[in-house]
Order: structure tokens, then C-alpha cells, then sequence
């Protein structure tokens, strides 16, 4: 069965940072790519990062150079290390895993980042 937990968010004041985990229930080599995504209210969610299983990543132009998306196979969990953050990062966060093409898609069920001073 597969579950992932997102832990992490939190208040933040514009320029700090925060680092986002994703705990998964299995090991995560399981996974074609897994990634970040993000909801703002009113908002449809977003691609923030991604990494497949080669270990190439893509991030949203929005986020370069401030975020950096990692996994650490031993621990079975996904990061997002979020540096430099503004008031328009804030959102409900989420981890996301998939199976080959097409074929499963799992979530988290969000964790709030919320950037003001």
C-alpha cells in the first residue's frame, strides 16, 4: 500500500526557508518520478518540481535557482529545500508519486506553507 506524508510547512518570513519532507510508505526506486506540487486558493495545482527515475529534475520558472527537489532512497523520502521564499510561495504543498505512464498516480494529502511578516 502506498502512502506518502508530507511534513515541514509552516510560517515563514519572506527571504527564509523551509525544507519539506515526503516519508513514503515503500521504496521509493518503485517510482517512475515523483515530484512537488502546489495549490494556492482559487488556484489550479501547479507543477513545482519534478525528478524521474534517471535523476534528471525540471522546476517551474517561478522557483529556479530558490528551490532544489532531492530524494534520499535509504530513508524512502522526497525533499524540497525552498530558499529565498516570497509571499506568492504560499500554498498547500504536495507530494506526488507515480508508476510508469499513465498507469498510478499517488498524492499526499498537503502540507501549508505560508510566507508573510
Amino acid at each position: 500500500q502506498v502512502q506518502l506524508v508530507e511534513s515541514g510547512g509552516g510560517l515563514v518570513q519572506p527571504g527564509g526557508s523551509l525544507r519539506l519532507s515526503c516519508a513514503c510508505s515503500v521504496n521509493i526506486f518503485s517510482f517512475t518520478s515523483m515530484g512537488w506540487y502546489r495549490q494556492a486558493p482559487g488556484k489550479e495545482r501547479q507543477l513545482v518540481a519534478r525528478i524521474i527515475n534517471a535523476g534528471i529534475t525540471n522546476y517551474a520558472e517561478s522557483v529556479k535557482g530558490r528551490f532544489t527537489i532531492s530524494r534520499d532512497y535509504a530513508k524512502k523520502t522526497l525533499y524540497l529545500q525552498m530558499d529565498s521564499l516570497k509571499p506568492e510561495d504560499t500554498a498547500v504543498y504536495f507530494c506526488n508519486a507515480e508508476v510508469g505512464v499513465r498507469t498510478s498516480s499517488y498524492w499526499g494529502r498537503g502540507t501549508q506553507v505560508t510566507v508573510s511578516s
